[in-house]
């Protein structure tokens, strides 16, 4: 059986969905997969065994030029690539308007969530096979419902397994720090969702009293102006160079745990049962939180207002860039949950 997954972002969402792979490959062990993915992430979904091929879109960068696209050469290309297999079942696994054009363009019987499931209303017109996915979920979840559901078979009950367990990890493109080191993750796309500079300098400076180096990595370069900040004069911590995501696994798998805002990163790391901590104000944990078995969710205490899941901080009389609820997570906690986790770990190698 071949399926298409239709699941273009975002690096934390993809990661989220592939214990559905991990469930259709044990129930179904003749099934193989190709996923439709932005040309961003293209190297997730090689990630899983069950893959064989990635079919990247551009949709980003077409995204301003609409009316010329049907004489895009690159678009066409994308088209007649997707368009050159039928497939068993295709599976609209985003659920919005730019997924539901690729799984309409696509050949094969097509799945997807219902009117009341869908993240853009609309998107559900496409597909021939509509399911009710409750909303109210944890996304890992939402993503193992619907592949049950689409491919026919009982939704497993044990724990998501994003099958990252035999990856072959590319060997380092950087020189990973002698004494144990902790992967720091301060950058997010919403300002909102950043803890405070203070507190991460603090983190930083309490890591090198542990005997920890400290590795921040970056996406944009106002993260890594942001990261090169709280770097300076520590000679503990430092900068990464811009890496692969797949070097950032390694780097993450090599790591003694991190912490993290929520971003892609926090999942990869809980991903690969990393000790991980990921801190929460404007998002929502029990939807969207990083998953793994030594992964643990701090969530901020006091504010009616979160989840807002806003970009910028609005509350009494701020607006602004700094999320005020996230004050409300202190370093001391940051610092013991990971410490627990560390211990967590250290505890399963011995036995």
């Amino acid at each position: 059986m071949r399926v298409l997954i239709v699941k273009l972002t975002s690096m934390g969402d993809l990661i989220q969905a592939l214990p559905a792979l991990t469930d259709a490959r044990q129930a179904i062990p003749n099934i193989e997969f190709d996923w439709v993915v932005d040309e961003s992430f293209a190297e997730i979904p090689h990630w899983h065994p069950a893959v064989i091929d990635a079919l990247p879109t551009a949709h980003r960068r077409w995204r301003g030029k609409r009316l010329a696209l049907w004489r895009n050469k690159e678009f066409k290309l994308f088209v007649r690539q997707l368009r050159s297999r039928r497939y068993d079942v295709i599976i609209d696994a985003q659920s919005n308007f730019k997924s539901a054009v690729v799984t309409w363009l696509s050949v094969g019987t097509k799945h997807g969530m219902n009117s009341a499931s869908v993240r853009e209303w609309g998107a559900h017109l496409v597909y021939g096979k509509r399911h009710a996915i409750a909303k109210r979920q944890l996304a890992v979840d939402r993503y193992r419902q619907l592949f049950a559901e689409s491919l026919g078979y009982a939704l497993p009950a044990d724990a998501p397994d994003f099958g990252l367990t035999n990856v072959r990890w590319p060997e380092p493109t950087i020189e990973f720090p002698e004494a144990p080191f902790l992967v720091f993750v301060q950058n997010a796309s919403w300002p909102n969702k950043r803890w405070h500079d203070d507190h991460w300098q603090q983190l930083i400076e309490r890591a090198g009293q542990r005997g920890y180096q400290v590795l921040m990595p970056w996406g944009l370069d106002i993260e890594k102006a942001q990261a090169e900040s709280l770097v300076d004069g520590y000679s503990h911590a430092r900068v990464l160079p811009r890496l692969s995501l797949s070097d950032l696994a390694a780097l993450m798998k090599a790591s003694a745990g991190a912490i993290c805002v929520d971003t892609g990163l926090a999942h990869l790391s809980a991903a690969l049962d990393q000790p991980t901590v990921t801190l929460y104000g404007a998002t929502d944990s029990n939807l969207i939180g990083a998953t793994g078995t030594k992964s643990t969710h701090l969530t901020v205490d006091g504010y009616r207002c979160t989840p807002c899941y806003k970009r910028y901080c609005q509350v009494g009389d701020y607006q602004g860039e700094e999320a005020q609820c996230m004050k409300t997570l202190s370093v001391e906690a940051v610092w013991d949950s990971l410490a627990a986790m560390m211990d967590k770990q250290a505890l399963d190698l011995v036995n």
